[in-house]
């Protein structure tokens, strides 16, 4: 079982609506003051709006290479969805604990939580860090300013530890991902006369397409890689924009596409085929009116991970979580980043299913913080040796 520590973190925590589009400062501030009454030293790095934060919080020898347990503060929205608990209220029944957040990420957070009196109060030879980012959910945007601050440190962390729920197996490789906006601009008019007019849709849809045919192809020819559930590159238009009514022909659509790949991909080649389908339409449109043009913009963008299963990061979490498996995971998470943009060795490993994560009645199971509780346990003892 879980402690009563953890629990009252995770309750206190899922009552922050820190979803994306909220501010992030009463969670960051909360725990802050009680990290900072254990002896932890703390830094913050603020938006450029000043409404959210992250917080990387530090004890025992900072001059050494110690290990960061690294996890995102925001959650994803509960508008549409029905669920039969609070979502912002931590409710336990049949070994779960429900509300948003509780699974995707909370639940690490608040096992780390608990569990800083301990690390505070041990002997430890390298430090151990907290790293606590906003907009995870929307980017990975906040932790690319922490990440900027670790590079510029004489001493970086010897490894990370991404908490991202995994049922508290070692992760140590995820696809990449990139999303793409396409703004389609025709010439409109009355449907009668359609003829006369460059139909956006009509165009934009042919990129639809073009994705379509892309992502068939990886699914039927591309590479490989078994250790991910799903093993080959994906692509995918998930949202559609364009036309207001059936008799009049649209002068403006818009659709965002993204891939996800696997190492032995080249994402940024997938996405100038994208760039080059949609230079061929716009010239199309053109020929028709010169008013006509199309734009493509990068809208996200998130290496991914793929350490080597004989790394010292990997052995290590291995041994914290007492099992010699590992996977590699089609999600996205913020382990990519520590490794491409600081060189930190770093693995996801943290409790809770992927499956409960941004659904309705979102939960993670209580024996998973226990796991956990172990995992984070095993590793202060590791610094401490």
């Amino acid at each position: 079982m879980a402690s009563d520590a953890t629990i009252e973190h995770l309750a206190r925590l899922v009552g922050f609506d820190t979803t994306s589009r909220n501010s992030n400062l009463g969670l960051i501030d909360h725990v802050e003051a009680y990290l900072l009454g254990l002896g932890f030293i703390c830094e913050r790095s603020t938006a450029a709006e000043g409404l959210k934060a992250n917080l990387f919080a530090t004890v025992g020898p900072a001059e050494r290479a110690g290990f960061v347990l690294s996890g995102h503060t925001d959650v994803v929205p509960v508008d549409g969805q029905d669920w039969t608990t609070d979502p912002f209220s931590l409710t336990e029944k049949d070994g779960r604990l429900y509300g948003r957040g509780a699974c995707d990420m909370k639940g690490f957070l608040a096992v780390c939580l608990a569990l800083a009196p301990e690390m505070a109060a041990a002997d430890l030879r390298v430090p151990m860090h907290l790293a606590f980012s906003y907009d995870e959910e929307v980017g990975c945007l906040g932790v690319r300013e922490m990440i900027a601050e670790l590079v510029k440190r004489p001493v970086k962390p010897a490894g990370c530890i991404v908490g991202e729920p995994t049922s508290m197996q070692v992760v140590i490789g995820h696809k990449a991902k990139k999303t793409m906006r396409i703004c389609a601009c025709g010439v409109g008019g009355h449907s009668s006369r359609a003829p006369d007019c460059v139909n956006a849709v009509e165009y934009a849809a042919r990129l639809v397409v073009a994705t379509s045919a892309i992502a068939a192809r990886l699914a039927e020819h591309g590479p490989r890689d078994a250790l991910y559930d799903v093993p080959h590159s994906t692509a995918h238009v998930g949202v559609f924009h364009g036309g207001s009514a059936v008799n009049v022909v649209p002068a403006e659509a818009s659709l965002d596409l993204e891939f996800r790949t696997i190492a032995e991909d080249d994402i940024e080649a997938l996405m100038d085929e994208v760039r080059a389908a949609a230079a061929e339409v716009e010239a199309e449109m053109r020929a028709r009116d010169a008013r006509s043009a199309i734009t493509c913009e990068q809208v996200s963008e998130i290496p991914g991970l793929a350490m080597e299963p004989e790394a010292e990061i990997v052995t290590l979490a291995k041994r914290l979580a007492g099992r010699n498996d590992h996977a590699k995971v089609a999600y996205g998470t913020e382990a990519g980043l520590f490794v491409s943009t600081a060189g930190i060795p770093t693995v996801v490993c943290g409790p809770g299913s992927i499956g409960e994560a941004h659904k309705p009645d979102e939960f993670v199971e209580i024996d998973q913080l226990s796991k956990c509780e172990r995992f984070v346990r095993a590793l202060i003892r590791h610094c401490e040796a």
